[in-house]
């Protein structure tokens, strides 16, 4: 089902696509099934998931109003995939062999396999070491020794969580811990056409480039996303990076490549790096980016992984469209991203 049917079913609160998918809100993080009678949130905050297990593993909590884990599957292939989900998640603490897991779920190995990526985007082995790296946080988060963690989550060794931690936890495990306290983010808000835009960096790079109405705005939601962090507004140190975004947004640097400190999972990594070979001026579409990763199926977790892209036009997610040629979603807005695409043809041109 595309994207814009099922946001009309959340429209309608429909009952009969309960257990199809579950829909989750950016601002609240906060995930429902289709039917909830919650208030309505804007188009522009929804992603949408095929199976409760996806919206957690990006980081949202169920809905305590409409319950929608308690919804179950309505098709064979999502209570596989669901079934799947369960039994990695009984099992963090010991990876299983996929010939282990079909076994377990009574799939073949195949089957199982494609299934699992066909809904969710990754492998089961991607999905749980996921789960091993959300239970390794949360155990740092509640005070517990790093040592401790890294072996109760299940890691036989230190090195291969530390080896890790720069893509996935975007810091060392003992800045985790700490909520982010010791980094010192510098930021800096430049206006055009496009609205305001800030951009934001630790001592590795950018970790942060964000399109907004509001510097007010913006300001708070870098606070949100890093808050035990050092913030200061620094327009000297971010001047030179955030003068290179200005200039590629106005054609004037056709080619953008600065040092990125952001946090992401295997397959984000390679979602963006599928984006940032997009030619400026040039759209795909998200089944073309699912297709050059070698999962046809994977188009929606594509979407979602442009969803989650924190750093804006470096890596330039607004390149990327629906089949039909639609804008589709953009999490700045789409009046920003057809503004974007047409800058970009007409500086092509």
């Amino acid at each position: 089902m595309q994207e814009e049917n099922r946001w009309r079913a959340v429209v309608r609160r429909d009952h009969q696509l309960d257990g199809t998918f579950v829909y989750a809100v950016r601002s609240t993080g906060i995930y429902c099934r289709p039917s909830c009678p919650a208030r309505h949130p804007r188009r522009e905050q929804v992603v949408f998931f095929a199976v409760p297990e996806a919206a957690e593993r990006a980081g949202f909590r169920p809905c305590r109003r409409c319950q929608p884990r308690l919804e179950a599957a309505r098709t064979p292939q999502l209570a596989l995939v669901r079934q799947v989900c369960r039994y990695l998640e009984g099992h963090i603490d010991s990876l299983p062999a996929l010939s282990r897991l079909s076994g377990a779920v009574g799939a073949s190995p195949h089957h199982l396999q494609r299934t699992f990526k066909r809904h969710m985007g990754i492998s089961p082995r991607q999905y749980a070491d996921a789960l091993r790296l959300a239970s390794f946080k949360g155990k740092l988060r509640n005070g517990q020794p790093i040592t401790d963690a890294i072996y109760e989550a299940g890691y036989g060794a230190s090195s291969r969580l530390y080896e890790r931690a720069p893509t996935q936890l975007g810091m060392t495990p003992a800045t985790y811990r700490r909520g982010g306290r010791g980094i010192r983010i510098g930021y800096t808000v430049v206006a055009g056409p496009w609205g305001k835009l800030l951009a934001a960096a630790t001592a590795r790079g950018v970790c942060a480039v964000s399109l907004g109405d509001s510097e007010s705005e913006l300001e708070a939601a870098l606070r949100s996303e890093f808050p035990e962090a050092e913030i200061q507004r620094d327009e000297a140190g971010l001047g030179r990076w955030a003068g290179a975004i200005v200039k590629h947004l106005d054609g004037r640097q056709p080619s953008l490549s600065l040092p990125l400190d952001v946090r992401a999972t295997a397959f984000q990594w390679r979602v963006w790096q599928e984006l940032r070979a997009i030619p400026r001026g040039s759209t795909r579409s998200y089944g073309e980016i699912a297709r050059a990763l070698g999962n046809p199926g994977a188009a929606r977790a594509v979407a979602r992984a442009c969803a989650a892209n924190p750093v804006a036009v470096v890596i330039p997610c607004h390149r990327v469209v629906r089949e039909d040629g639609g804008a589709g979603g953009y999490r700045w807005g789409a009046e920003r991203k057809r503004l974007l695409l047409e800058r970009e043809k007409a500086c092509r041109e």
